[in-house]
């Protein structure tokens, strides 16, 4: 009986280990891909330089008019 009880023992304490290590993997991961994320997606949108220098450039020429 104190066998079985020691066998239950050990499995469970595996077990609990087993899950502690996934939740750390997985917390680890998620910060290392939340660390990448500036370098491998730029989430900010493109700014239309040619188009507004374009815009400025015509309303600068047209006030010296």
């Amino acid at each position: 009986m104190d066998t079985m009880i020691g066998f239950a023992g050990v499995v469970v304490a595996t077990l609990v280990a087993l899950f502690a290590a996934l939740a750390l993997e997985m917390a680890l991961l998620k910060a290392t891909l939340l660390f990448m994320q500036p370098a491998t997606a730029n989430r900010r949108t493109p700014r239309p330089d040619l188009h507004r220098g374009t815009q400025l450039l015509a309303r600068a020429y047209a006030r010296n008019k």
